[in-house]
């Protein structure tokens, strides 16, 4: 009888999801591995000789089959790596991409460099803390459509004097970002409120103003998301992913409504659509709210990111 090790398995799955069509093999076939046999994946490598039981092949068998039909690596293993943190995920929420964190590095830099004054907001606030040298006082973040959390998580990982409050409209999506909320210790700074963008935060009464206001909210238009990949397209929300004719239905609700959630000199962060940066700056530009506009690029140069910072009072 043909005994399986790791090496062999890793070598007939990386083959079998090549032939699939399914990118990337090898770093698919480590991760399905590693999920079945509770171990990391460099252990996989440390370990290439192991063989593995007749339970844990038809476990093996049974998602590769799945992943050869397109369903996401990360709903199969139940999580993924964001910001180089590991959050769970499931269908009822958007899988993170490595896009967005270009998201959350700008929002991690304005929130270290902006000067700010301590005002009461609640039991949330915090005296002003120092911090590599400089003093940084408790800065309000708001992130909209915050999906399984990880816009939120990595930014309170990352800047320890937010206060951070996330929205989702769905109830199921919130529950897995509850889940990565604890995982990674953050319940004290992070707040999930139900409802539709800013509807739950008109009856919060901790905090109404916000330092910063990021989102990833969706913004596929009707004709790309007819031409999105089979993966995304089958397996992931539409409600995530969907956002009217243009792809901008969410944004101009956001945009109309957010000067009103802003302290002065406060920002507006957005991630965009590929090729929507020319029509999120004339949303921006015609609330006459911002004094200050940008729209910036991604690695594959592509717009990714619009940045708007709140005119002083």
């Amino acid at each position: 009888m043909q005994t399986w090790t790791i090496q062999r398995l890793l070598m007939w799955v990386s083959e079998y999801l090549t032939k699939k069509g399914i990118d990337p093999p090898r770093l698919s076939a480590e991760l399905l591995l590693s999920h079945i046999l509770q171990m990391k994946r460099i252990e996989l490598y440390t370990q290439f000789n192991k063989p593995v039981t007749g339970q844990q092949l038809d476990r093996l068998h049974n998602l590769v089959e799945r992943a050869g039909q397109n369903e996401p690596i990360a709903y199969l293993i139940g999580k993924t790596e964001f910001y180089s943190l590991e959050f769970n995920v499931t269908p009822d929420c958007m899988i993170p991409r490595p896009e967005t964190e270009l998201l959350v590095e700008r929002a991690i830099e304005f929130l270290r460099t902006r000067p700010v004054r301590n005002s009461m907001a609640g039991n949330m606030m915090k005296k002003e803390e120092i911090s590599n040298g400089s003093r940084i006082g408790t800065q309000f973040v708001c992130d909209l459509c915050t999906g399984c959390g990880c816009i939120a998580v990595a930014i309170g990982q990352n800047y320890p004097n937010a206060r951070i409050i996330a929205t989702d409209i769905s109830d199921a999506a919130l529950r897995v970002a509850f889940a990565n909320v604890e995982k990674h210790r953050l319940t004290d700074r992070i707040r999930l409120l139900c409802g539709d963008l800013f509807d739950p935060i008109m009856s919060y009464l901790e905090v109404d103003k916000f330092d910063l206001i990021v989102s990833n909210p969706p913004y596929v238009s009707a004709a790309d998301f007819e031409a999105l990949d089979k993966n995304v397209k089958d397996y992931e929300p539409k409600l995530s992913l969907f956002a009217g004719t243009d792809g901008l239905d969410v944004h101009r609700r956001i945009i109309e409504n957010a000067d009103s959630f802003l302290k002065p000199d406060a920002a507006l962060m957005l991630e965009i659509g590929y090729a929507q940066g020319e029509a999120i700056r004339q949303l921006l530009e015609q609330t006459k709210a911002f004094g200050e506009v940008k729209i910036e690029k991604d690695f594959h140069n592509n717009d990714r990111i619009a940045f708007a910072k709140r005119i002083p009072c």
